[in-house]
């Protein structure tokens, strides 16, 4: 009868400590797709990511530049972003997604959003046509040969 009597006051302080974000990174959830993504002076690349669905994403993000950048990501009740990302450096930001719409992508350093470091996600039928992500390393070239 002890223990229940010690025991109460400790379950009832970690019942306090749940709760939820919306739409956060604070989400749990397996992790749909990695997506690269890389910074420079002043652009990102890619500048427009397209997923098919709402979900858990990781975004792998490689400082390609020489001063230090940041990523963020904002919209339809998302606003989740990195630390800052040394010159040479990456970082990973997990975001989860709750609903399909458009979101803004962007370095959230004074003024590098306003030099161009800035594109747009697109999440699930708020993507518009496809449902996949854009990248240079996803583009292919196919060549017909005759007699194939």
């Amino acid at each position: 009868m002890r223990l229940a009597l010690f025991l109460l006051p400790a379950t009832v302080l970690l019942a306090g400590c749940g709760g939820s974000s919306s739409g956060s990174s604070m989400q749990g959830g397996a992790v749909v797709k990695t997506i690269q993504i890389s910074e420079k002076e002043f652009s990102l690349t890619p500048s427009t990511v397209t997923v098919s669905k709402p979900g858990t994403y990781a975004f792998q993000v490689s400082n390609k530049g020489t001063i230090t950048h940041a990523f963020e990501v904002e919209g339809n009740g998302v606003e989740e972003k990195s630390g800052d990302i040394q010159a040479g450096s990456s970082g990973t930001l997990k975001v989860t997604f709750s609903k399909d719409g458009s979101y803004e992508i962007y370095c959230p350093i004074d003024g590098h959003k306003a030099q161009g470091m800035k594109g747009t996600l697109s999440v699930g039928s708020g993507a518009g046509t496809g449902g996949t992500m854009t990248t240079p390393a996803e583009t292919t070239t196919t060549k017909k040969y005759p007699g194939y």
